[in-house]
């Protein structure tokens, strides 16, 4: 672990076991990490927020750009760690590690950018001045399905405004997570500024998250059911909370889309991490006029996906990350053919030769889903891509936001007026219209309704780290 600017051991020596899980062989152990190590780390990030957050923001501003070179020139040995422990193809992995790097220039950049202003006050001898101010220490949780890029979307920000920092990445990827801190440490940060705690068991370390009273904010990324809990949690003590939770995309095409364009668009978002990203389309609505033409171009694409270990050349689908989630794919599309769905290709387990030493399902496309299918109602997680026809008569606009979850959606159309309609009616946060990558380091990311609180990236992602403070000054 990292705390107070120096690698160490868990308290008492612990360590738990980190495996590939397209090979199920080990790849290291790490520590275990419990309450007291994140104890540790949160009165080291106190101690060291005074003098982080007073330093000038253009000294914070190189730190960060420092961290951004470093972790450009590693790409290639990042990437391969990645795939290592996570699991996605090699090519993805080093397509991550960039996008991890874009937030920490993005926010090097932003740094030097966060304006306070006056107010005219209604009196002759009185003036307003508004500052913003980090809002101290900042206890973040990141996921195992974006090892990098959800610590740096987290962390850099954070840092660029003044905050210290203790993170607990996902039990499955700590590997990613040291990796970035080894460049957090080279590029220049002060010991106690930015903390990593590795554990088996979150709980813990989530419990003295919540209960610590250093701690003024909790970032989390993961379930809604977790997301939840962190947040009663967190009411007790009134910590500020941002959260990236669950999602349930839609993915609309119609009538007047081109059905090929639109499916090789869904394809590619669909089983982008092997289905396993919180933006991957749940419920593809499609009309039914071109639904055929849709199914054959996806079909014959998802078709064509080759399965294994991420290091290999070739590789489209990766593992899954572990039984329950493989158990959890099964089970919904299980259900969905029972119900009368048609399985147009994949619908197994993959268990030939190497494979059965990891976690893989078959990439698969399945017809005729209807709402009464599990797979229309929960998240998937997995390469999954059922596919609901729709007619003129159908309201899909309804359909699309009949969900407790409001993560991305997708539309595809050349039709401008239905295009503002769907991106104004969409309950939300991320609409991609013709667009199956609607993020970037500079663009806002989060949900509505149970996909979580607050914004990441962007200029709004500075200011889930920042207090408001009045000045009245009468003279």
């Amino acid at each position: 672990m990292f705390i107070d600017g120096a690698w160490c051991a868990a308290e008492g020596g612990r360590a738990f076991l980190v495996a590939n899980p397209a090979t199920g062989e080990k790849i290291a152990d790490v520590p275990d990490g419990g309450r007291a190590d994140a104890a540790r780390a949160i009165a080291a990030a106190d101690a060291a927020f005074a003098g982080w957050a007073g330093m000038t923001a253009y000294d914070r501003s190189r730190i960060l750009y420092r961290a951004w070179e470093l972790m450009i020139a590693r790409k290639v040995d990042l990437a391969r760690t990645m795939t290592a422990e996570q699991g996605k193809p090699l090519r993805a992995a080093a397509n991550e590690v960039q996008y991890a790097a874009d937030f920490l220039l993005w926010y090097a950049e932003e740094a030097k950018r966060v304006y306070g202003e006056t107010i005219p006050a209604p009196r002759g001898d009185q003036r307003f001045i508004v500052a913003h101010q980090p809002v101290g220490v900042v206890a973040a949780i990141t996921p195992w399905n974006y090892p990098s890029s959800m610590i740096t979307r987290k962390v850099a920000p954070a840092l660029a405004v003044g905050c210290t920092v203790v993170l607990k990445p996902a039990e499955a990827t700590p590997l990613s997570a040291m990796e970035v801190f080894r460049i957090l440490e080279e590029a220049g940060l002060p010991a106690g500024v930015a903390n990593l705690v590795t554990a088996s068991d979150p709980a813990p370390v989530g419990e003295e998250f919540l209960e610590n009273p250093l701690v003024r904010k909790l970032t989390f990324t993961g379930s809604t059911a977790v997301g939840k809990r962190l947040a009663r949690g967190a009411a007790e003590s009134l910590k500020r909370v941002s959260m990236e939770l669950g999602g349930h995309a839609p993915f609309i095409v119609l009538k007047d889309a081109d059905p090929e364009h639109a499916a090789k668009g869904a394809a590619l978002v669909k089983f982008l991490n092997t289905g396993q990203a919180c933006i991957s389309p749940n419920r593809m609505f499609v009309h039914r006029d071109i639904v055929e033409p849709f199914l054959e171009t996806l079909t014959g694409r998802v078709e064509r996906m080759r399965a294994g270990n991420g290091m290999e050349d070739g590789i489209a689908i990766g593992p899954l990350v572990g039984e329950a989630a493989v158990a959890k794919v099964e089970r919904q599309v299980a259900d969905a053919a029972a119900r009368g769905a048609r399985v147009l290709c994949g619908g197994h387990r993959l268990m030939e030769g190497a494979l059965a030493r990891g976690h893989f399902y078959a990439p698969t496309v399945l017809a005729d889903v209807t709402p009464e299918m599990l797979i229309y109602r929960e998240e998937t997680f997995g390469p999954v891509a059922p596919v609901i026809a729709f007619d003129d008569g159908d309201d899909v606009l309804a359909m699309a936001n009949d969900t407790a979850y409001g993560l991305a959606s997708y539309v595809y159309t050349n039709d401008l007026r239905a295009a503002m309609r769907l991106f104004e009616g969409l309950r939300f946060g991320i609409v991609g219209i013709n667009d199956i990558n609607p993020t970037a380091a500079a663009a806002p990311f989060g949900g509505m309704k149970q996909s979580g609180l607050g914004r990441e990236g962007g200029h709004e992602g500075l200011h889930e780290y920042l207090e408001t403070k009045l000045g009245g000054f009468s003279i």
